[in-house]
């Protein structure tokens, strides 16, 4: 995380405030990013906050967060989302809006934001219209990251994880220097179930049926931005700045 942003506020919600605030932009950035797993969301989520100064605001990490935190520091929303993740059911709409009131200061921060993960549904994007309008804020526009489903195969299916550090390598993208053997810990590396070509498949298959009303909605609010995904993560960011017209 760039040193000059501090995500303390969303990641742990209720009263915790960030110790180190954006720099005030002229013109705050605030968009939503979609895109599959494997498309490399992250990475240009990554590339943009350092450009443009605003904050990865990502529903992912305030659950992979929240797992590091003592119970008295989770907020009710948190706790109630993990209650469900503990039983493997997913987390219904109304929780995640939860979390995401819980966090409103930080959809106003005079930094910007881009915001991963939220919304995901339409009833999700129609709160979220509703949340922006009460603290006098807009979108600015939505970034969708698309990718081919071979590519997205491709990319996932060549994934290989460290049993004993977690660490994530690519067969040829990011290869270890010794094949089957991780690089920071000598663990070995496997192939999780998630990340075979037939599971892909089907995830890919669910997502975009959950997502193609979700960018339906947004292209009728003229805020959807299509940014083909293929190529370098520079040639993305590239692309993407020409879509902001930044």
């Amino acid at each position: 995380m760039n040193a000059n942003r501090d995500r303390t506020a969303w990641l742990q919600g209720g009263q915790a405030h960030c110790q180190v605030g954006p720099q005030r932009q002229d013109r705050p950035h605030r968009l939503v990013l979609l895109g599959a797993p494997g498309v490399g969301k992250g990475t240009q989520a990554e590339l943009l906050g350092e450009r443009l100064g605003t904050c990865h605001l990502s529903t992912g990490d305030v659950f992979r967060a929240a797992k590091s935190l003592a119970e008295g520091e989770r907020s009710p929303g948190l706790e109630a989302a993990l209650e469900y993740m503990r039983k493997g059911e997913l987390v219904p709409d109304s929780t995640v809006l939860e979390l995401v009131r819980e966090r409103v200061r930080c959809l106003r921060c005079p930094g910007g934001f881009l915001l991963d993960g939220f919304p995901r549904t339409v009833a999700q994007a129609e709160a979220l219209e509703q949340l922006l309008a009460g603290e006098r804020v807009a979108l600015e526009a939505v970034l969708s990251y698309d990718l081919p489903l071979d590519e997205i195969v491709d990319r996932l299916s060549g994934r290989r994880t460290c049993g004993t550090c977690k660490a994530v390598w690519h067969v040829t993208a990011r290869p270890p220097r010794v094949s089957g053997v991780c690089d920071h810990c000598a663990g070995q590396l496997y192939q999780r179930e998630d990340d075979r070509p037939e599971s892909i498949r089907v995830r890919m298959a669910a997502y975009t049926s959950s997502t193609a009303p979700l960018t339906e909605f947004y292209q009728r609010k003229n805020l959807l931005r299509t940014v083909p995904a293929h190529g370098s993560p520079e040639d993305i960011f590239q692309r993407t700045l020409a879509v902001l017209a930044v």
